[in-house]
């Protein structure tokens, strides 16, 4: 006979939608001790872990939760999570570029996955600190570029591997939740 008492009680699933700074880390603690901000610094939200990461030098959407299968399912490459990201880039991608974009390029690491690639205006967005390195000689143009894999500094490659080096980029979108209405540095719960 089981003991009423000894009821496991469920925690409550949290999710947390943080619109991650440029030059902040993915994680609540700077391990290798050099100083840079993390999380600790904006979400005061006990016990919730990033699903996936999004690079010191990248800014915009990052999903954190207290749910290990919610984090499995955004991170884990085999379950190809789309994503959407405002990416910045040095010069003006031609047709040829984007439509390269969109069949897949060949890097290092193997052939990525088709995107959808399209140029776009550039956002209302926050101003970065500090602004991004601008060249008289040489315009920049915005891109939305939607990918389902999340290699290593995948959307950066994918951009010099056409010509065109990322300055700039925001993760605008994962899988149905978006950064609309949450200021950099500012977090909402779900």
């Amino acid at each position: 006979m089981q003991n009423s008492s000894s009821k496991t009680t469920k925690t409550k699933r949290k999710i947390v939608l943080f619109n991650k700074p440029f030059k902040v880390l993915s994680q609540f603690s700077d391990e290798s001790n050099s100083n840079k901000r993390t999380l600790k610094s904006f979400i005061d939200v006990p016990q919730v872990y990033a699903a996936g990461r999004l690079d010191y030098d990248s800014e915009g959407l990052l999903v954190l939760t207290n749910d290990g299968k919610l984090i499995h399912q955004l991170a884990h490459p085999a379950n190809t999570v789309s994503k959407t990201y405002w990416v910045q880039v040095e010069g003006e991608p031609n047709d040829k570029a984007i439509k390269a974009l969109c069949e897949g390029l060949n890097l290092k690491d193997g052939k990525t996955s088709p995107a959808v690639a399209k140029r776009m205006e550039a956002p209302m967005v926050w101003p970065r600190t500090p602004p991004i390195r601008v060249r008289k000689s040489i315009p920049d143009s915005w891109l939305s570029l939607t990918i389902s894999e999340g290699r290593n500094r995948q959307v950066r490659r994918m951009t010099a591997h056409i010509g065109h080096p990322t300055l700039r980029l925001i993760r605008y979108r994962v899988a149905s939740w978006t950064i609309d209405g949450i200021d950099n540095g500012e977090y909402v719960t779900l």
